[in-house]
């Protein structure tokens, strides 16, 4: 009877413990039992506090949930775990629909760091958005007033003045800068098409397209799992999000591919019980765009998807922000993990 009223804990990839009266465990779910090396057999009425390191903080937890002083108590703990290290974990303990049973959630503290790290990085992108698109609205309508200004004076202006070529340069300047708001604002204008899509078609056309322009010196490799399936995207985002990414890689790699040992290498996956942005899904698409570089700069780690950073010379810094905006609105996001030698970018899709 215990094991189907908790059932639906076992799909849970966070840690989950039912306490009974007496403070033992009722129930232990899938995850915790990996975490701990233990069966939920083996687990069973064990002493609840004991598998803490701060016991006593645990207790008075536990009994405050019970008394119902609060809706939800959080912390930092450790769990105890023989002929190994401790486990830190984020707990929060709060009371049950049951009388005198406790319920306690343990987060990897690994994980609770992911989940806070990804909603800064969807705030950010959700600023950055609004932002940009106000800052360009603002910029476009005197930019054209300027460049139509300019056009009129070089009318009134002998053809053989010197005079000309001012007007010549603010008008070429103010293209470049309607250009340059027009990037800006690509990925808020185009809508969104939805199609079934085979993500090694995606890899293919960018493959393609790297090595056209990166004929010598850089090998693109392959290293697929061909029985992802088919998913409802749109294509045209998702090759230019994997090229903006791919082509800042083959960028990076400008010395390697002088001395012909550069490489880059698109990586699938499949990703199963995963959890990001705080919802669970059974199955994700992983992509992995992954290159022998110098890595990233450390001081722009941190604001490496912000629009117009960027850490190479006559970068415009938009490439990266366009990427995650496009996987954003399939649902899906983009972590980075970089040293010299080996940066990864991978761009996590949920599937049906």
């Amino acid at each position: 009877m215990t094991e189907q009223r908790f059932k639906a804990f076992d799909q849970l990839a966070t840690l989950v413990l039912v306490v009974k009266a007496d403070n033992r465990v009722l129930f232990a779910n899938a995850s915790f039992e990996d975490v701990m090396g233990l069966s939920r057999r083996s687990l069973q009425d064990a002493d609840v506090p004991g598998l803490f390191v701060d016991e006593a903080r645990l207790l008075q937890a536990i009994e405050g949930a019970r008394r119902h002083d609060f809706s939800a108590l959080r912390f930092d703990d450790q769990l105890k775990r023989q002929g190994t290290d401790a486990f830190p974990v984020h707990v929060v303990v709060a009371s049950s629909d049951q009388p005198d049973e406790v319920l306690i959630e343990l987060l990897p503290q690994e994980t609770q760091s992911r989940q806070d790290r990804e909603e800064r990085q969807l705030e950010h992108a959700q600023a950055n958005k609004e932002l940009i698109r106000n800052l360009a609205h603002e910029i476009k309508n005197p930019l054209g007033g300027i460049r139509g200004a300019a056009q009129l004076l070089q009318l009134e202006l002998d053809t053989r003045s010197d005079l000309t070529e001012y007007t010549q340069v603010i008008v070429r300047e103010a293209d470049r800068l309607q250009t340059l708001v027009d990037r800006l604002l690509a990925p808020h204008r185009r809508p969104h098409v939805v199609g079934n899509v085979n993500i090694h078609e995606v890899c293919e056309r960018v493959r393609t397209l790297i090595l056209a322009e990166f004929p010598k010196g850089l090998q693109v490799r392959r290293n697929y799992d061909i029985s992802l399936p088919e998913f409802r995207g749109d294509m045209e985002q998702l090759i230019q999000a994997v090229l903006n990414i791919a082509h800042n890689a083959a960028q990076a790699l400008v010395d390697r591919i002088a001395h012909g040992d550069a490489e880059i290498v698109l990586c699938t996956r499949i990703a199963r019980q995963v959890t990001f942005v705080k919802q669970r899904y059974k199955l994700a698409l992983e992509l992995h765009v992954i290159d022998n570089g110098p890595g990233i700069p450390e001081e722009i780690k941190d604001r490496l998807f912000h629009p117009l950073v960027s850490g190479r010379d006559g970068g415009s810094g938009l490439g990266l922000n366009l990427a995650q905006t496009f996987v954003q609105q399939h649902q899906g996001l983009i972590e980075c993990d970089s040293q010299p030698g080996r940066t990864d970018f991978k761009i996590l899709i949920p599937l049906p």
